[in-house]
């Protein structure tokens, strides 16, 4: 398993954790108590921590991602994430951690956009961003998707020192 894969259930199971005791938390006006953020200072920022090394991660990791090979150039297969009401459609590009997710999302994509010829190819993070950073409609990497929708935005994708 990947370790961005890894990273991303952890942070998942972490925040789901951090949400149920927001909501427990909360009084009749829907306020939490002053003290929360204190009671709850580890885990806040062990969350902060894990998506730190998830941004960090993506950038050389390895991933696959699906194209649309019908035409006479591959497209990439991307999710628009804006409302229809907007003038510009936002989207992310789905990044699949291994094979048995790509085919599980192509099937999901087949029901969706009909009986296309879906490719795969790999690319890490950083060159994904790269191939799409001009597009300003462009927000970042789904990874995973439609399982998880985990979302790393374009700008969080670094490298840095460990």
């Amino acid at each position: 398993m990947s370790e961005v894969k890894q990273l991303i259930e952890k942070f998942i199971e972490l925040d789901d954790d951090l949400n149920e005791k927001i909501e427990s938390s909360l009084d009749e006006n829907e306020e939490l108590p002053e003290s929360f953020e204190e009671e709850n200072i580890d885990q806040i920022n062990e969350l902060n921590e894990i998506y730190h090394d998830i941004e960090h991660k993506v950038f050389n990791e390895e991933f696959i991602i699906v194209l649309n090979g019908s035409g006479e150039e591959k497209e990439v297969v991307a999710l628009i994430v804006s409302d229809e009401e907007e003038d510009s459609e936002e989207f992310v590009i789905p990044a699949f951690t291994d094979e048995e997710e790509a085919n599980a999302a192509i099937e999901e994509f087949k029901d969706e956009f009909g009986d296309i010829e879906f490719v795969c190819e790999k690319k890490t993070g950083n060159e994904i961003i790269a191939d799409h950073h001009d597009d300003e409609e462009f927000i970042g990497l789904a990874i995973n998707a439609p399982q998880w929708d985990f979302v790393i935005s374009h700008e969080d994708v670094h490298d840095c020192c460990e």
